[in-house]
């Protein structure tokens, strides 16, 4: 059965946080050539994501900083968004928390439980979690835990905390994981993983049900997909639903993975992360209406699963460009 023709979607009043990663940059660049106002914010003035065309743009205390809760209020009593999207996923305890007074203020959002948001920002706690619930994802351990590890494949040395592929290491024996671990802040170590890279950009209705965008992930630089292509598998596409249901997941996630080679399980998870992933346009450029389904289910309108399938064989070609090359403007900037 095909999707009826969509109706005009209203425009929205937006903040979207986080626009100097490629994920925020790209989705702000996306709703704002498709007529939603957009405000969008990062903790770096250098981010490339403030001075793309078309969106206002202000810089904003990290997620970390005392000041990042009173600078988000001041920012929000001068716009006054009809919602907010983040894109920075360690700030969403703090959004957790204010989720009542957002709520008050009529600003919608669309957040997961305290207890999801813990488990995607800790990767110790993501290992247990997807465990207990029998899906397979690489034996992870502490640097006292080496010894439970196996070194025939290879390990990977990596924070605990954070994302994308800063700090990681990989090497060939418990011996080198173990100096290595010396020079990571918090570190956990995993058995590594052959195979074919994947994630999956999913997106996850207020009831639960999920819809999932394979791509290989063909060429990886920096952690960011520079090549990708879709595809279809059905046995990642359970274990990725299996896995969203199994934490708790709500709204856009990135999951990953691996379609494995010389391992157990055909298929590996090896981590999700609560927001829209940097491959994200390759979904809609395979059909799936990926960021007005978004919308959707975040103004409480229902998500139309069907126009989340998508096409095989599409790919996705990023690459490195000028965005500017004029003085930059102060470092808070905006034309509300």
């Amino acid at each position: 059965m095909t999707a009826p023709p969509c109706p005009a979607a209203p425009r929205r009043r937006l903040l979207l946080t986080g626009v100097g990663g490629a994920p925020g940059l790209d989705l702000a660049a996306r709703l704002a050539c498709t007529g939603h106002t957009v405000l969008g914010t990062d903790s770096n003035p250098l981010a490339p994501g403030l001075i793309i065309p078309g969106i206002s743009s202000r810089t904003v205390a990290r997620a970390d900083s005392p000041a990042y809760k009173d600078e988000l209020r001041t920012l929000l009593g001068e716009f006054r968004p009809e919602a907010i999207i983040s894109g920075v996923e360690r700030e969403l305890p703090l959004l957790i928390e204010m989720r009542d007074e957002l709520d008050a203020a009529g600003i919608r959002t669309w957040l997961p439980p305290a207890r999801t948001a813990a488990v995607t920002l800790d990767k110790a706690l993501f290992h247990e979690a997807v465990t207990a619930a029998g899906i397979p994802t690489p034996r992870t351990g502490g640097p006292g835990d080496l010894h439970t590890l196996p070194e025939d494949g290879g390990l990977v040395v990596k924070p605990r905390r954070g994302q994308g592929s800063k700090d990681v290491h990989f090497c060939a024996t418990r011996r080198q994981a173990a100096v290595l671990c010396e020079l990571v802040e918090d570190p956990i170590v995993q058995e590594r993983i052959g195979g074919q890279e994947f994630s999956a950009d999913c997106l996850v209705d207020r009831d639960g049900v999920a819809s999932v965008v394979l791509r290989h992930r063909l060429l990886v630089s920096g952690g960011m997909s520079m090549v990708a292509a879709t595809f279809h598998h059905e046995q990642a596409t359970r274990l990725v639903k299996a896995t969203l249901a199994a934490i708790g997941a709500t709204g856009p996630c990135d999951v990953q993975g691996f379609i494995t080679i010389a391992h157990p399980h055909p298929v590996v998870i090896t981590e999700v992360n609560h927001r829209l992933a940097a491959g994200f346009r390759l979904a809609e450029a395979a059909g799936a209406d990926l960021v007005d389904q978004i919308l959707n289910g975040l103004f409480g309108l229902p998500v139309d699963h069907r126009r989340l399938a998508y096409r095989p064989g599409v790919h996705l070609t990023k690459y490195v460009a000028e965005l500017s090359t004029q003085t930059r403007p102060e470092p808070v900037r905006s034309h509300l």
